[in-house]
Order: C-alpha cells, then structure tokens, then sequence
C-alpha cells in the first residue's frame, strides 16, 4: 500500500470555499490561505451562534505505543463514514506538533485513507497558530526579562520565575539554561528553561477561550514569577497583555480544511494529553456544533490522559456534554501492554493480547464512570489476524459493551461504516446523567488522588516536599477549586511508562504543581514526564527530505 504521504499528495481536494458550503459558510466568512485552507470568521461564528448545536462524539484510545495507534485516524474514518451513509457530520481535532513530526511518532494528520488534507502544510507550518502562541510566550518571556534589567519595580525574584519560554520542536538541551550572560545590558543572570509549545499555558488558554476578549483576560491572570514577598506577579502586572492579544487575534479564530473524502475538519489548537490537557479549542468545537449535525472530536493520548481532561477539565469549563464515546484499541497497542517488543508487534500472538488486555478492561471501565455510552473500536491493521480480532471483540462483548471493527485507513469512510452504526445507536441511547469524575468543591489533593486511584488504579499519592509546599500555597491564592492537569507518561496507566497492562500496588508520585491561573486549571507534574520532549536516538528528521520534483518525502 501507498505511505500516507503518497496517499495525501495523490488526493482530489476541492477548492476550501466548496467545503465551507457544507457547514452553512460563504466566501465572505473565510480568511482563505490558498485554496485548501481557511479561517472561520468572528461574523460566521456570531451568525451560527442561534443554530441548534449538534451530537458531539469523543474519540479516544487505550495507551499506545511509541508509535501511536491511529486514533486520528479512526476520528477522520470515522467523519467520512457518517458523511457516506447521509449525515451531516464535522470533524473537530487538534493541530500537529513539529516535536512529534520529526521524533518518534510521526505526524497527527491520520493516515492511510482516512487523512485531513493537505497533510504536509497541515503537519508543517500550517496556518501560523503554532508560531503566533510561540511568539506571544516568548514575548511575555522578553518583557519579563527586560523588567528585571531595568529596575525591578514589581521587586520579581529572579529565582522564582516561572514562566517558561518555549519551542515547537523536541529540543532537550533546551531543557534547562542561564541567560543573561555578557555585560550588563545583557540582562540579568538567571536559570530559564524552555517548554515545547504545546505545553504552554498560552495554547491551553487559546484553546480554553470563547472569544478574543476571554482570550486577553485568561491572558493577563499568567503567573510569570513571584516577588520578593511570595506574591505572584501577573502578565497584566508586566503590562505584555494588549501586544500578546494582538499577536493572537488571528490565531484565535479555527480553521478549516478537509478529508480525503472531501468532508469539513475544523483544526485548532494543540496541546499535548500527557503534558497539558489534549483537546482542541472550545472555539472550533463549538462552532462545529452549529455547523454539523455530528461532531466527531479526539483527545490526545489513552483515555487516561485525554478523555480523562476532555471529560474533567473542557467538558466543565465549555459546558459541553458528550454524546457518545469511541474507545480505539489495537492488537499492537494490547500486545505491546502484555510484554511483546515493539520489534515484534506485527507477529501474530493471541497469548500477549490475552495479557494486555486487561489494559482495554480497565478504560472502558473508566469511561463508564461519567455515564456516557462506550463503543469500542479496532483500528485494524495488516498484520492482525482473525484470531487477534475475535479475542478483542469476546472481550469487548463481554463488558456490555459496543464493537466494531474499523478498517478506516485501509479503505476510508467505507471501512468505517459498521462503526459509525454502533456510534449512532450509542447516540440514541444517549448519556442524560453525564457527570464529573469530581467536584469543585474537593481539595486539590483530594482531586489528584481522585483521578491516581479511580482512573489510573493508584492505591494512594506520595507527593515531594516541593509539591505539598506549592499545593497548600495554591489553595491560600484561592485556587483550591480549579480542575486538576496531571502530567504523566502515556504509555502505562501509572507515572511509571515500563509498568504496562494494568498495573496495581502501586502509588503516583506528585513531583511538582503549578497554577495556570489563565488557563483557570492546576497542573500535577507525575514521575519522570518533561515538559520539553528530547528526540530518539534515529528520529525521524533524518529520513525527511525534498525529491528531484520538489515533493516532500518521509513525512507520515
């Protein structure tokens, strides 16, 4: 079969104001970038504001490989199919990062023949939203900077900055730096440390933001740094806000591009699942309600991560509910959680996906818990066998839940069918007593042992000196009633990534905590996760590159 990218480069687009009509869009409402390409306007969005919102589905996985196991995929397929048998149906997912681009796992376009295109700007550079949020932080970052130069007036302790400034590629010699180095206009010699991009509190507060001035108020409460008097010291005390907002005002407003088959995917935003909370922006998610009569939306990583925060954190902040969950599962990904090497994962072995499943048992367990309706899904590759798929679908089957297999990347919306059946169903079925893992009201600690021992099967929390420092002085600011962010590995349930399956008798282990005032959330940082990834030891930059026709080659 063809790599993606041949696949991709290979497609029919339609010119993007055709794709628009689909969602009720005209050519006034776009800010076009090409032909395949576009923003939504302010006016389109006011204008949809009154449209009855559709059924929103949540697309989300177990944990995964290194590899990814084509939840973005199956999200696309997905779309496609319901669009195939007649409905009216919009996909609503997050923009790629240039870390995992060129790392390990490759790009977040989907795959196969289920992709949003044009996948190479799309994966690249694409509509600049990523080097606006990266700007706008490292602006606030140089302000901050300069205010410690020249004179100091907000008396900010140079060893208590917190802000980070950021990049969106895997750089881990950035991890942690001096600056300031040189004379003394140079600036003031400190530690810094840089954050991929996604990670920032400036893309979770895009993504968070109803509207541009929601965007400039979440931005001024950014906590950079914490005076000589343990007091915080705002964006809005540095006065960067205004040249912030402005830096984002187009980067607020989604944009808009399309499947293979020619269907509308909104795409805005990025943040990470393991590192920040996974979901694309509230602005697109909405709109893509008034557009579409079916929303299909992904949250990054396994459910514990993504589903957990799309649940927990953007479900209450947005006041969204969703209708149905998709719970994609692989014969990789549940041979990998029963031991088997990544080399290996391709080989048939029954006896290991017996023992990884339980992975499987324990998500759909977890779902369950926000009583919504499950249906679980096989992303199906090649190398599965009948016997691989039989034994998932016996054990799907035997928790009451939905099934489906779904062959989505080998044959588009037409292998996806038999899963957008079961999904409609699950939607007439429908989730009336939707409810939080937890509420407001409980302590923060209360909140991150709710989530380490109800989702991940933790038996408590051990939490540094650190940790417990900064969780008592974020409650005497007065955010003890925000959700909580854990940052943890995607690939086991636990803080641990070599504890894989469904691990038990263990504890999480809470090293740092910090607010995100703006973004209104407190971020757990577990075991060994950093906030700027590093590359592998062969990444996949080295196999990238321009041919004799001028087509990108390698990027998947």
């Amino acid at each position: 079969m063809k790599t993606d990218i041949e696949i991709a480069q290979e497609a029919t687009l339609l010119d993007i104001r055709k794709v628009a009509k689909k969602i009720g869009a005209t050519e006034d409402d776009l800010e076009l970038y090409g032909k395949h390409m576009a923003k939504i306007s302010d006016e389109c969005i006011k204008r949809l504001e009154s449209e009855k919102d559709g059924k929103l589905v949540l697309v989300t996985a177990i944990n995964p490989t290194p590899a990814g196991e084509g939840k973005t995929t199956v999200t696309l397929g997905l779309n496609d199919a319901l669009n195939r048998i007649g409905k009216n149906s919009a996909v609503a997912m997050r923009e790629p990062s240039l870390g995992p681009c060129f790392g390990i796992k490759g790009g977040a376009a989907g795959g196969g023949y289920a992709q949003a295109v044009p996948m190479e700007k799309l994966n690249l550079h694409f509509t600049g939203d990523f080097h606006a949020i990266t700007s706008a932080n490292n602006l606030l970052c140089a302000m901050l900077d300069n205010h410690l130069l020249q004179g100091n007036e907000l008396r900010i302790d140079p060893k208590r900055v917190v802000i980070k400034r950021c990049l969106d590629m895997n750089d881990r010699a950035l991890r942690n730096i001096t600056v300031g180095l040189g004379k003394r206009l140079d600036g003031v010699v400190r530690e810094d440390h840089f954050c991929i991009t996604v990670a920032t509190e400036v893309m979770a507060i895009l993504c968070l933001a109803e509207d541009i001035n929601d965007l400039t108020e979440r931005l001024g409460k950014i906590i950079v740094a914490y005076n000589y008097d343990n007091e915080p010291v705002t964006a809005a005390d540095l006065k960067a806000v205004g040249a912030m907002s402005v830096l984002l005002k187009d980067a607020i407003r989604p944009n808009l591009i399309q499947s293979l088959e020619n269907n509308p995917v909104f795409v805005h935003g990025g943040p990470f699942a393991n590192i920040a909370h996974g979901c694309n922006s509230v602005r697109a998610t909405k709109v893509a309600l008034k557009a579409a009569d079916y929303v299909i939306t992904e949250a990054g990583f396994g459910a514990d991560l993504g589903a957990e925060k799309f649940l927990d954190i953007k479900c209450r902040m947005a006041g969204l509910k969703p209708d149905a969950v998709v719970l994609v599962a692989t014969a990789r990904a549940l041979k990998y959680n029963g031991g088997v090497a990544k080399a290996d994962l391709s080989n048939e072995n029954v006896d290991a996906l017996n023992k990884g499943i339980v992975n499987l048992g324990k998500h759909i367990e977890n779902l369950k818990k926000y009583n919504v309706p499950v249906v679980v899904t096989i992303n199906k590759f090649v190398s599965d066998t009948d016997a691989e798929v039989e034994a998932i679908k016996s054990f799907v089957e035997g928790t009451g839940c939905r099934f489906a297999v779904s062959e989505v990347w080998e044959k588009g919306g037409a292998g996806g069918e038999a899963l957008a059946a079961q999904v409609l169903e699950a939607i007439e079925e429908g989730s009336p007593n939707f409810k939080f893992l937890y509420e407001d009201s409980l302590s923060l600690k209360e909140k991150i042992e709710t989530v380490s021992m109800e989702i991940y099967g933790a038996d408590g929390v051990d939490y540094s000196p650190e940790a417990n420092n900064a969780l008592k002085k974020i409650e005497e600011m007065g955010f003890g009633n925000v959700p909580v962010c854990m940052a943890k590995t995607q690939y086991s349930l636990s803080d641990d990534q070599k504890l894989l399956g469904r691990p038990t008798g263990y504890k999480i282990n809470i090293r740092e905590v910090y607010v995100s005032a703006g973004a209104g959330f407190v971020v757990a940082i577990a075991g060994a996760i950093m906030t700027m990834p590093g590359l592998p030891k062969s990444p996949a930059a080295e196999r990238i590159y321009i041919d004799e026709n001028g087509e990108t080659v390698g990027l998947f």
